[in-house]
């Protein structure tokens, strides 16, 4: 299969630079799927699972949170806040988040900090779910 190269950067840290096969990820238009010579495109990312295939191995999982996507001459740049693969995703510490956000949520604070509350929120609960669909594989 042809392939196409991919940069997976975090805030702090690149994830993955190499060929990659096929590379899906969630955007505010909903889930885009990336193979070898796609046309140009720049789009949000939300939080969510991205999917990428190196070549000869199998799908990989990884929870992102937001950034962008951009798409141009067969390459492909992810920046994103935070990046995690499955094996490193601490679930003691997403179900402390998802509490604190609760907690948050149902008291009477600023439309600021229960928009934060929520999006601490969304990024735990995701973070929960690549966790448990990395598990079984």
């Amino acid at each position: 299969m042809e392939t196409f190269q991919v940069h997976i950067l975090a805030a702090d840290k690149t994830f993955y630079e190499g060929p990659c096969v096929s590379l899906s990820i969630p955007t505010s238009e909903g889930e885009f799927g990336i193979l070898a010579h796609h046309s140009s495109m720049i789009a949000a990312v939300r939080p969510g699972t991205l999917r990428y295939q190196i070549p000869g191995e199998p799908m990989r999982l990884a929870a992102v949170s937001p950034g962008m996507v951009k798409v141009e001459r067969n390459d492909v740049l992810v920046l994103v806040d935070s990046v995690e693969k499955p094996e490193e995703i601490d679930i003691v510490r997403a179900q402390r988040e998802i509490d604190e956000a609760k907690e948050i949520l149902l008291q009477k604070r600023s439309r600021q900090e229960y928009q934060i509350a929520q999006a601490t929120m969304a990024r735990a609960l995701n973070r929960l779910r690549v966790k448990n669909m990395g598990i079984g594989r």
